[in-house]
């Protein structure tokens, strides 16, 4: 009687939701080295399939950076949304907008220094894929961060906290401002600081801005 021959065992599995799988891989390697560690062989190496696989659903590195920014964004934005759920109730509405509106950029600035690389991944997109899907970089709410902060900054305007002369494009001078602070405090000069200190930086910053309003 021959032997009964058993095949070589699959270094390679098919995934029921290879396209998930890859996304997953190209985030990890984002939160471990931004968005240049994300390598279309690298991973489908840690998801465990065939390099050539990864073009089913990715046409190129390019096409699965772009998932993992509109990813990384998403996760931005429910750091942000998670910072307003934990305030206490307040009955002043006034009150309330204010710690809403503080809430945006403190979640903001939490994230840029918890996930340094998911948020220098959340704004690095290819040239040819500038267009974000909204749906795709929005948060458990269905808002992006730019959504919630424009959001914010109408509470401020509706419940009398904010001229409405000043809200026409106050969104974009925050973000810049919180987003400056955020690049300083991971890249630039502020990075060397202890928590404390960015702490505090972070809160006279929105101080600040909030004054301005």
């Amino acid at each position: 009687m021959s032997e009964q021959v058993v095949p070589a065992r699959r270094r390679t599995y098919r995934h029921g939701n290879l396209r998930q799988a890859l996304l997953e891989a190209g985030l990890e390697l984002a939160r471990s080295g931004g968005p240049d560690a994300v390598v279309l062989r690298e991973a489908t190496r840690r998801a465990g399939v065939a390099p050539n696989a990864a073009y089913r659903h990715f046409a190129d590195r390019d096409a699965l950076v772009h998932e993992v920014s509109l990813a990384a964004m998403a996760a931005l934005a429910r750091t942000m949304e998670e910072e307003q759920a934990a305030l206490p109730p307040a009955d002043d509405p006034v009150r309330a907008a204010r710690a809403r509106f503080r809430a945006i950029g403190t979640g903001y600035l939490r994230f840029a220094r918890t996930e340094p690389g998911l948020f220098r991944a959340a704004f690095f997109v290819p040239a040819d894929m500038a267009e974000a899907e909204a749906g795709h970089s929005a948060g458990a709410g269905g808002r992006t961060p730019f959504q919630l902060l424009g959001a914010a900054l109408d509470d401020l305007v509706g419940c009398g906290a904010m001229p409405a002369g000043r809200r026409a494009g106050a969104e974009f001078l925050v973000w810049s401002s919180v987003h400056g602070l955020a690049v300083l405090l991971i890249d630039g000069p502020l990075r060397g600081l202890e928590d404390s200190q960015a702490d505090e930086a972070a809160r006279m910053l929105i101080d600040l801005i909030e004054r301005g309003l």
